[in-house]
């Protein structure tokens, strides 16, 4: 086959021995590589952040890591294709290489990580719940991310266009909530990379919503594939258990007909579920999904305030807006009168605010 094809790689569906790969470009002559090399190969290409590229990186490496002893080994025997300069090493030396490398990404990808937890904790501060976008590669979620914040992440019809995460503010009826896109599932992925990915996936589990964005213009069979490989990622990385809305992209593909059986095939399958059929393209049904996130993300109390009219008033109203929905102002002669609805764990907050500068609550609901 590759005489006859002119081939200049060969490229398994599944995951190869060391052996198998040596003996494979032994025979050919040309380099050979499986699912888990290929699947590195698509991320360097699409890698455009920092973490993103060590993240990559550390993958190849701990694979190389688990596999260094072997590969020299065999390179030893004879260069082939792929194991191209391993024989000049020695076993242990080409290990603890890779070790030391392993060790200097970890410590980069930790410092990474730590200001994750301060981006985190500042938008915590802020009270508005994180709604993830999660769901297999391609499926459009960052066409949705677009659509929902009107910020643009690279879109494309490649598999693994987004491997980091972008986190943006969108409204909901008038509500504000973080809103983060995240790096497109994969069926089998390999655990190694799961954990490479780790600090990137971890977003996921602190959200308050996830949309798991399905593409359901694909044949039934490849939807249930998807979706499950989908659900068990979110098992992996102790993602269940949050609120789930499964938002089916791509209606403009399909006829009537078509999707409502597609849906009721869902439906069926998993009662538990809340299926929102939209096009993150056309902006078909973004409000009917709004609905669905708002009746999950209700945590909004309505507070009505007193305040005295100085400058502190006014500073604090800024701080207000800022941080709550105002629905209604009126000034009377001496004082502000304000009715918002806020955040629950922003409410001890404000009642404090309003007691420092000597306003008061006069109702809540």
């Amino acid at each position: 086959m590759v005489k006859d094809l002119g081939a200049e790689k060969i490229i398994f569906g599944d995951d190869l021995k060391v052996v198998q790969i040596y003996n494979l470009a032994k025979a050919t002559g040309i380099e050979v590589i499986d699912r888990f090399q290929l699947i590195l190969e698509i991320f360097v290409k699409r890698a455009s952040t920092k973490e993103a590229k060590l993240q990559i990186e550390l993958a190849r490496l701990q694979y190389e890591l688990a596999h260094a002893r072997e590969k020299v080994r065999l390179a030893k025997m004879g260069e082939q294709p792929g194991f191209h300069g391993l024989g000049k090493y020695e076993a242990d030396v080409y290990y603890n290489e890779i070790k030391r490398r392993i060790h200097k990404i970890q410590e980069k990808l930790r410092e990474i990580r730590r200001l994750r937890q301060i981006h985190r904790a500042r938008r915590a501060e802020l009270g508005l719940p994180l709604i993830s976008l999660a769901g297999y590669t391609n499926s459009g979620k960052s066409t949705l991310f677009y659509a929902l914040t009107k910020e643009k992440v690279p879109i494309g019809p490649e598999v693994f266009t987004t491997l980091s995460t972008t986190t943006r503010v969108m409204e909901v009826f008038g509500e504000k909530a973080f809103i983060t896109d995240t790096v497109g599932f994969i069926d089998r992925l390999p655990i190694t990379l799961i954990e490479a990915f780790y600090s990137t996936l971890e977003e996921i589990t602190y959200s308050d919503l996830i949309l798991l964005v399905i593409d359901i213009s694909d044949p039934i069979d490849e939807i249930l594939r998807k979706f499950m490989a989908s659900l068990d990622i979110l098992r992996k990385i102790d993602a269940i258990g949050i609120p789930i809305i499964v938002a089916l992209n791509k209606i403009d593909l399909l006829s009537e007909e078509e999707l409502n059986k597609k849906v009721e095939n869902l439906s069926a399958t998993y009662t538990n579920l809340k299926f929102v059929p939209i096009s993150a393209l056309y902006g078909t049904n973004l409000d009917l999904l709004k609905i669905e996130i708002s009746k999950i993300l209700r945590r909004y109390e309505s507070l009505a305030l007193i305040m005295p009219l100085h400058q502190e008033s006014f500073s604090l109203l800024s701080w207000i807006y800022d941080n709550t929905k105002v629905h209604k102002i009126a000034y009377n002669d001496d004082s502000l009168e304000v009715h918002l609805g806020a955040p629950q764990n922003l409410l001890e907050k404000i009642k404090g605010l309003i007691e420092r500068i000597g306003g008061k609550i006069v109702s809540s609901a």
